[in-house]
């Protein structure tokens, strides 16, 4: 695949080229009143000097393996590098779906010497929220990190409640395709460079979903390294942003934003932090409904007929006599 430049700090990256053009992710400070803007309008931002996770910028493999505990952390493994989530309780209704990675628990030291000892055929990526198992260092690290502003996006957004905090530690060249989540999100980089390619909203039927009962929903269908642009034409109308997110920086990833993320190689393991909170409260609606507003009403009528049919296989014809000669 070809590549194109990408800078960050004066380091250079060769980066993957996509057949869909991008620009550039806002880079601001934290207390910039621009910044305060696009967080309370729901668009993404790269914050500087936060600290939100400054008591942490000395974590690496080896201060982990000294201070996270001997607790069981979740690590999965994938073979072309590519990590592409599925949803383990769907697997039951779903018989002929292969997961394409799998995964195992071990401790965080057992996780560094594989790291160390790993071949090029196997790819691993550590993805636990953090709990009550680590240990005493950890905890104190934890407790200092920047809490009142998180607290104080938390109220002035009015988002739901803090539900985790993920602590990712990937090789080098791990991809997360494309995806959304259905929480608002800070993600915190400590160690290593990872790229952000994000979507809006708006841009949901360029990037084809499984359907909500697929292991693989929320996921797009398309390959993006060999888009199939017979099978999804309007991927050829897709239209993206882009950052390289270092040490230090925060990305605020707006709820239902498709997002791929991509650790650069060059510069070792990629260590992060997400800061998950549940979406505000619905409130007053605004007409016109927001891109994002209109996702989560597809959502709620798909999870409201997936729940009434209680039958996967019904579902396609039900939604084809809902919409067929109607409204297409």
């Amino acid at each position: 695949m070809a590549t194109v430049e990408g800078v960050y700090g004066g380091k250079r990256f060769n980066l993957k080229k996509y057949t869909f053009p991008t620009q550039q992710i806002p880079r601001l400070h934290y207390r910039d009143p621009e910044a305060e803007r696009l967080i309370e309008s729901g668009q993404p931002v790269v914050l500087t000097d936060s600290e939100l996770v400054g008591s942490a910028y000395h974590w690496d493999l080896a201060y982990l393996c000294s201070n996270l505990g001997s607790g069981q952390y979740t690590v999965y493994s994938s073979e072309n590098k590519k990590f592409k989530y599925y949803d383990e309780k769907k697997l039951p209704q779903n018989k002929d779906f292969t997961p394409p990675t799998s995964h195992s628990d071990m401790t965080f030291q057992e996780f560094a010497s594989k790291l160390k000892k790993n071949n090029t055929s196997e790819c691993l990526y550590l993805q636990q929220p953090l709990n009550d198992s680590v240990g005493k260092r950890v905890v104190m690290d934890f407790t200092n990190f920047n809490w009142s502003w998180a607290n104080e996006q938390q109220r002035k957004n009015r988002w739901g409640p803090l539900t985790s905090n993920l602590l990712l530690v990937g090789m080098e060249g791990v991809i997360t395709p494309a995806h959304y989540d259905e929480q608002e999100n800070l993600f915190a980089q400590i160690q290593g460079y990872k790229r952000f390619l994000l979507f809006d909203p708006s841009q949901f039927e360029c990037l084809y979903p499984y359907p909500i009962y697929h292991p693989h929903d929320r996921q797009s269908q398309v390959d993006f390294d060999n888009p199939d642009l017979d099978k999804f034409p309007m991927f050829s109308k897709l239209k993206g942003y882009e950052a390289i997110v270092g040490p230090k920086d925060v990305l605020y990833l707006p709820m239902y934003w498709w997002h791929q993320v991509e650790s650069l190689p060059g510069y070792g393991e990629t260590i992060s932090i997400t800061f998950w909170y549940k979406a505000a409260p619905t409130m007053k609606v605004v007409y016109p409904l927001t891109a994002g507003q209109k996702v989560a009403i597809m959502r709620n009528i798909e999870k409201m007929i997936a729940e009434a049919l209680n039958d996967n296989t019904e579902m396609p014809t039900f939604m084809r006599t809902m919409v067929q000669g109607r409204y297409t």
